[in-house]
């Protein structure tokens, strides 16, 4: 049988991208927004669904909805990107920004994705590791920017998995540092109720990622966008999937969006738990929570009392609650993730680790 051509080989030895999708009865490891969209939104949704021409290629920039978010953020539409979850903005940024000879800066641990999309288009990666606490080292980040071969940046705020917030003053430093364009990812702002949108009017050099799949319950439709310069945005149209946001989606998040101000009540009772998981997790005996402005708390298990990591989250999917594990990622040792899910998924989740603990 004839062999095939290898794949490009930045590939060999990368494991695909694994978002540890195991079904369990209390689904928390995730980042999702427990509560699905109401049933008179929904409504909505379906009546805008069947309105969709089908046999008709959609959109290709989405521009009812990029109207609706630039109005909202004031901006004019050219400031406003949409793609399919921000996920494929990220893997564009990597792309019109990265590449053979070109300098990625990381501020780890953070989310996984970054350095690997990075990986994937021979961008080099530079990492500028966070403090003990995981709040991020400005003086070190403002130092390297500096050296003047950075290319692109990317800070989480609050940060994945850890929870931490930029506060607008750290932000605007890092701008000043360099002419790198540097994303501040805001998928979970909502719950900090924090954004860097006014430090847009100043520099160029800024975008911000969000997107629909927290705060408003869309995970499961993929729409994710991004704000910054019109000039900024025309190279990420240059490598832009044509069609990326199919019509559906738009029909759905435009829906959604039109009705954002009823899902706060959702995001305070989310943050309302927050508050509750970090407070029960510090009680127990060998846990250490950290703060956090998301909607997820990460917990470090104390190892000196022998107590296991990645075991306790095995025991834990045992009882039917899946939590994520970072007991093996490097500067998380011996940690898990719970995301916030509804009342009773949290007390569940509270019980079965004091049970186990115990």
């Amino acid at each position: 049988m004839q062999q095939v051509r290898p794949a490009a080989p930045q590939l060999e030895g990368v494991e695909p991208y694994d978002p540890k999708y195991i079904p369990a009865e209390v689904m928390i490891s995730a980042n999702e927004n427990p509560r699905d969209v109401d049933l008179e939104i929904r409504r909505e949704v379906e009546h805008a669904v069947r309105k969709v021409s089908l046999n008709r290629y959609p959109d290709p920039l989405a521009n009812d909805l990029r109207d609706k978010i630039a109005e909202a953020n004031g901006l004019d539409r050219d400031q406003v990107l949409l793609g399919n979850g921000g996920d494929e903005l990220l893997f564009d940024f990597a792309l019109a920004w990265g590449g053979p000879g070109r300098k990625f800066l990381n501020v780890p641990p953070t989310f996984s994705v970054y350095a690997y999309n990075a990986l994937l288009t021979n961008t080099e990666v530079v990492e500028v590791p966070r403090r003990s606490d995981y709040s991020v080292d400005v003086d070190a980040v403002c130092e390297r920017l500096a050296q003047g071969d950075i290319d692109f940046a990317i800070i989480t705020s609050p940060n994945n998995p850890t929870g931490n917030l930029l506060t607008g003053g750290e932000v605007e430093r890092i701008l000043d540092a360099s002419d790198a364009l540097v994303m501040i990812d805001e998928a979970y702002f909502e719950f900090s109720r924090f954004t860097v949108r006014p430090s847009l009017e100043k520099h160029e050099n800024l975008i911000i990622l969000r997107t629909f799949s927290k705060a408003f319950s869309l995970a499961g439709v993929r729409i994710g966008y991004v704000l910054g310069s019109a000039r900024v945005l025309d190279e990420f149209k240059k490598v832009r999937l044509p069609y990326s946001v199919d019509a559906v989606s738009q029909a759905i998040a435009g829906v959604i969006y039109e009705h954002r101000a009823q899902f706060e009540k959702g995001v305070d009772e989310i943050v309302a738990e927050r508050e509750r998981v970090i407070e029960a997790l510090n009680a127990m005996d060998g846990v250490q929570a950290f703060p956090s402005s998301a909607n997820y708390v990460l917990f470090r298990l104390d190892a000196a009392r022998g107590i296991d990591g990645g075991d306790v989250w095995q025991r834990l999917l045992d009882a039917g609650v899946l939590v994520r594990d970072f007991s093996r990622t490097p500067r998380l040792e011996n940690c898990l993730r719970v995301s916030i899910g509804s009342p009773e998924e949290n007390t569940r989740f509270l019980e079965a680790l004091n049970g186990i603990l115990a």
